[in-house]
């Protein structure tokens, strides 16, 4: 940010009180022809934090487009205390395409910040959008779906030792926060690592528009303007269980230890115990069934959605709660609870 209050780039500003819709351009085409992003830059009148808000780093990765773009663009935001970066699509070539990765060599973008100018095609991209738009802010949020075949509930990653980035994790008000620094290259570890904090938000599917996934979200965003000030009249959000998952709580991706077709008994999200037949894996005539056991209680955060495997392919994301927490998970989701909200 400028000292006089405005947003600037390579190429250009935004003075309080404005509003940009800009395609960046950070590459180009073997025909020589731009590749650009599209950003949206708000400038509130009123001093507060820079925040981006980032979708699509893997173009198939849909829900996070929709949060990003209605933020931007449907709601109020006449009394913003701050700026908002909106990248709804920061992955043009491979949302193109629809695919994950970018179809220059399947790389991935989202193992390429802060970038390089002068690297790999993925690095100088991951480089103009990261000096840009990213190191500029204050703090930042990166949504992603899971892999095609596979779910995720809404959930958060976040590096839970820095202070600024568990603020954030926490004011997002997701049920479950999974702990870690993430892989490098990553768009939230670097950009932490360069003094803005980050967390990354999964949600849902690839190649879906999921509306309760993507309002679950957005008052997950609300909440995080409330927590920060940005808009006036919002409360940061209880989601009435939370539970942070460190490296002295149990987590896995429970793998398939035979090939056939795969039935879930679960919907993402469910809490199972110890013992309980997750699925069954069946050959074509049924006659040789494989119990797929939870090897301890948690919640189920990933689940397979193409219901076939091969042996060793990953089938759910298990993770372990407490027992305060499990216990108000169990009267959550009992039949009695939801006959009585």
């Amino acid at each position: 940010m400028a000292s006089d209050g405005a947003f600037t780039y390579n190429g250009g500003r935004v003075d309080p009180g404005e509003t940009q819709n800009i395609r960046y351009g950070i590459s180009e085409t073997y025909l020589g022809d731009p590749v650009r992003i599209p950003v949206t830059i708000i400038n509130g009148e009123r001093d507060g934090p820079t925040v981006f808000l980032s979708a699509a780093a893997h173009g198939d990765e849909l829900n996070g487009i929709e949060v990003v773009r209605e933020v931007a663009f449907e709601w109020d935001l006449s009394t913003l205390a701050g700026t908002l970066v909106c990248m709804p699509v920061l992955n043009v070539p491979a949302f193109l395409a629809q695919q994950r990765y970018l179809p220059i060599y399947d790389r991935d973008l989202n193992r390429s910040f802060p970038g390089h100018e002068n690297s790999t095609s993925a690095k100088r991209m991951a480089h103009r959008i990261f000096t840009n738009f990213i190191e500029p802010c204050d703090l930042g949020l990166d949504f992603h779906t899971s892999t095609r075949g596979r779910t995720n509930m809404l959930h958060v990653r976040a590096d839970m030792g820095h202070e600024g980035v568990a603020r954030l994790a926490r004011a997002f008000g997701s049920n479950v926060i999974i702990d870690g620094e993430g892989p490098d290259g990553t768009l939230r570890g670097e950009a932490t690592n360069a003094g803005v904090p980050t967390i990354t938000i999964e949600m849902g599917e690839a190649h879906r528009f999921q509306r309760p996934l993507i309002d679950d979200a957005l008052a997950g965003v609300e909440s995080v303007f409330a927590e920060y000030g940005l808009r006036e009249s919002t409360l940061v959000r209880w989601p009435g269980w939370r539970t942070v998952i460190t490296d002295d709580k149990e987590k896995t991706w429970i793998r398939a230890d035979a090939g056939g077709i795969v039935d879930v008994h679960y919907e993402v999200g469910s809490l199972v115990h110890v013992g309980d037949r997750i699925c069954t894996i069946t050959n074509p005539f049924k006659d040789d069934n494989t119990a797929v056991e939870a090897p301890f209680t948690g919640v189920l955060v990933g689940v397979l959605e193409n219901p076939v495997a091969y042996p060793g392919n990953p089938i759910c994301h298990l993770v372990e709660l407490d027992d305060k927490t499990r216990s108000v998970v169990e009267q959550r989701q009992s039949p009695d609870y939801h006959s009585h909200v």
